[in-house]
């Protein structure tokens, strides 16, 4: 895989000219980071909640999208105002003890992450062509892996083709919400914040971990690096690439939160109450309230999301490695590492649908060892300069850090209570 020296460009695009063209030149690295949000992590925990819960949850992936652009912000302003990644800035800010703690755990997230992406897939292909899971496993990363090296060419071409994915799911997972005619009342209603048991309780976890990932929030600060040959030195400048990130988190983060709203909206208004709480189980019910083509789309929309987050996945590892040791990363072994756990699920046989959701809960638990860290950063002004964070933005990505904290501290104590 291509990754480079820290604040040196990985597949770098030609710097762009000053100008009003700048946020359009800007627009895409948002929307790959966005993929993570739209991932068949979030197929799983959303249509579950929908059918498990009806509109009750619908807050949660609100609440999450929110989050989610605060965080992809203060990412992508790190990566502009030092050249560098997440993952570089805290093995160099930290002391090693805990850089080494900080990258285990991060890779433990990549590891749960790829394992969703790979399962994604591989059920798709099931429900489309009959191909048997381990079988459909590999072919799902083997396709993402073809991807990804559009990436070794130009940045752009590999964030085109991503973006033309996430077409796909918008209107794969939304023609459905269209038919289904959710409840209006009942959605407003469902905005307001409610937790009816345990059960509501880890699937809003597993929402929020499927929402805000942990390694999007590594990323994106390296694919703000990665578009230009070198960081932007002037004031001006950072100010002018700044003012485009933000349009391009907005985009992106808002077509990722209507598409997962739609997923729920979709679950709460024709398979609530049907006991359904797989994706195999939700693809059939579509099937018979909405008719096969809508259930079609959906397999579709899962296929794509499956092959354009396992490619983002893996680039994402690729730059935590780099980032944390400061060694470059064969595309192939980088595969390898993450592939094995999902490809023992599948030749196991444990049920998809409930390994999702258990690796989208694993992913909750690393946002706060990301948050943390990226929020005490961009708050140093030696480091940020004119980019530090204002007051208020460095509460709301504290107290971002501390909900999910307070969150998985509640489910760890629901789950040892027995509830």
């Amino acid at each position: 895989m291509p990754v480079s020296k820290e604040g040196q460009a990985i597949s770098a695009t030609t710097s762009a000219p000053p100008g009003r063209a700048t946020a359009w030149r800007m627009l895409g690295p948002a929307f790959v980071a966005g993929i993570a949000y739209v991932d068949p992590g979030n197929v799983a925990t959303n249509t579950a909640a929908g059918s498990q819960y009806g509109y009750r949850l619908i807050w949660v992936v609100a609440g999450a999208n929110l989050m989610a652009v605060l965080v992809q912000y203060l990412s992508a302003k790190l990566g502009i105002a030092t050249g560098r990644s997440l993952a570089r800035m805290t093995r160099e800010r930290y002391p090693r003890p805990v850089s080494a703690i900080l990258w285990l755990q991060a890779e433990a997230v990549t590891i749960a992450t790829d394992l969703a992406e790979v399962l994604g897939g591989a059920i798709a292909l099931h429900l489309l062509f009959g191909i048997p899971l381990p079988l459909g496993g590999l072919l799902t990363a083997a396709a993402s892996l073809a991807i990804l090296t559009l990436q070794g060419r130009t940045q752009r071409r590999f964030e085109l083709v991503i973006i033309a994915l996430l077409a796909v799911l918008l209107v794969g997972f939304l023609s459905g919400t269209v038919l289904a005619r959710p409840s209006l009342p009942d959605t407003a209603a469902g905005l307001v914040p409610t937790l009816p048991d345990g059960g509501a309780l880890l699937l809003a976890v597993g929402m929020l971990g499927a929402t805000v990932m942990p390694h999007a929030v590594y990323l994106h600060s390296a694919l703000i690096r990665d578009r230009f040959t070198e960081p932007a030195r002037s004031a001006p400048r950072r100010r002018e690439l700044l003012r485009a990130t933000r349009i391009d988190v907005l985009l992106a983060m808002t077509i990722a939160g209507t598409i997962n709203a739609g997923m729920v909206l979709t679950a709460a208004g024709v398979l609530q109450g049907s006991g359904i709480d797989t994706i195999e189980g939700a693809h059939d019910g579509l099937s018979r309230t909405l008719g096969p083509l809508i259930a079609t789309l959906f397999a579709i929309a899962l296929l794509a999301s499956g092959l354009a987050s396992s490619a983002v996945g893996t680039y994402a590892g690729a730059v935590v490695f780099e980032g944390f040791w400061g060694r470059r990363v064969p595309l192939y072994l980088r595969r390898l590492v993450t592939l094995t756990p999902a490809i023992v699920v599948l030749f196991l046989g444990v049920e998809p649908t409930v390994v999702l959701i258990i690796s989208q809960v694993v992913l909750s638990f690393g946002i706060p060892f990301a948050l943390f860290p990226l929020v005490r950063l961009t708050s140093d002004h030696g480091l940020m300069r004119e980019l530090v964070n204002r007051p208020i933005t460095q509460l709301a990505g504290t107290a971002v850090a501390v909900i999910v904290s307070v969150l998985n501290i509640a489910l760890i104590v629901l789950t040892a209570l027995g509830r």
